[in-house]
């Protein structure tokens, strides 16, 4: 009888632990931003009809993005995947989901995902409410559906209150896509030591750096034709040649067409030297290497890009490109405690 109550006794605390450790609290001192501010030259952010923002609907989706509740097995967050520390990006090749089940592809940043057109690297869905499904029912991420983590969450009282104050209805599938959405556009980028020239500060580069910059914007690289704009990323897609034989379709697994195999969206070079490593599957480690693919144009797989062509650059270009690059990184961007869990 005795070992039958402290079976019981053991059972009790431990579905008592666990519900605690899902259960996220709102502190009278939580930091919620006011505003989205968008820098100097950067496009007015356009939010869907029914998503404007507002500070209730931040905080909810700030909450949510870091909340473990929303994987099956309660391991896995939208941050687990996306690090402030870098760039809302993460550090190893392919992140791990639910149950330590392998991740297929690199993740990619989340700053300035308000600009993007579409989204994945096949471009394969066309908002970013449609896209916070993604993670939450594949295998391999989340595995699990917004119905079970709707019922998971319908005791949590907090986030209940805050759905009421942001969307006026109680948490379910609308308002969690929704809210996680409208935080992931409100990490903005906009700030680098390159931002900061741009804007008149003579010595925010320096000699190196201006190099590198004058290098990327020439016609013997023709970097930014590709990597254009406030963004850096002209959002097409393209084969670069980094392997001979490649294992992910890429474009094509949405179109089904031919000439869309292994074609994959640019991506920006905002914060570059924090979202390491590289490419659609993280195989090239460092921005070294990355200039260095390109200086020796590629690996003449089939359907590679007709920009991709030796570059035949020096040791001392090479650097200087790199360190422009660098020069992309927005200190404020990854310090800013809006962003901290």
């Amino acid at each position: 009888m005795r070992f039958f109550a402290e079976v019981c006794l053991f059972l009790f605390l431990t579905v008592l632990i666990t519900a605690c450790q899902k259960e996220v609290v709102f502190t009278s001192n939580e930091t919620t931003l006011q505003q989205i501010d968008v820098p100097a030259g950067f496009p007015a952010i356009i939010h869907p009809s029914g998503n404007e923002f507002t500070p209730e609907r931040w905080a909810l989706g700030k909450a949510l993005f870091y909340d473990t509740a929303l994987s099956i097995d309660s391991t896995v967050s939208c941050a687990s995947c996306h690090k402030l520390s870098h760039g809302f990006a993460d550090q190893t090749p392919a992140s791990p989901g639910v149950f330590g089940r392998p991740g297929t592809r690199n993740a990619p940043t989340l700053a300035n995902v308000a600009y993007h057109p579409y989204f994945l690297r096949e471009g394969g869905v066309p908002t970013l409410e449609m896209q916070v499904l993604v993670p939450i029912s594949e295998h391999n991420e989340f595995g699990f559906n917004l119905v079970k983590i709707t019922e998971r969450l319908a005791t949590n009282q907090h986030y209940q209150a805050k759905a009421q104050a942001g969307y006026g209805r109680p948490l379910d599938a609308y308002v969690i896509t929704r809210a996680i959405s409208l935080f992931e556009r409100s990490l903005i980028s906009g700030n680098s030591r390159y931002d900061q020239f741009l804007h008149g500060e003579a010595d925010a580069l320096n000699a190196l750096e201006k190099e590198g910059m004058n290098l990327f914007f020439s016609s013997k690289t023709n970097c930014s034709a590709c990597h254009s704009g406030q963004l850096f990323t002209n959002f097409a897609f393209e084969n670069n040649g980094i392997h001979e034989k490649y294992i992910d379709n890429g474009r094509f697994r949405l179109t089904g067409k031919q000439e869309d195999l292994h074609l994959f969206k640019t991506p920006s070079l905002r914060n570059a030297g924090l979202t390491a490593p590289y490419m659609h599957d993280g195989s090239i480690s460092t921005l070294e290497e990355v200039v260095e693919h390109y200086s020796k144009g590629g690996k003449g797989h089939w359907q590679q890009s007709a920009m991709i062509q030796p570059l035949h650059l020096s040791a001392g270009e090479k650097n200087a490109l790199v360190s422009f690059i660098r020069s992309l990184t927005d200190e404020q961007f990854v310090s800013n405690p809006f962003y901290q869990k």
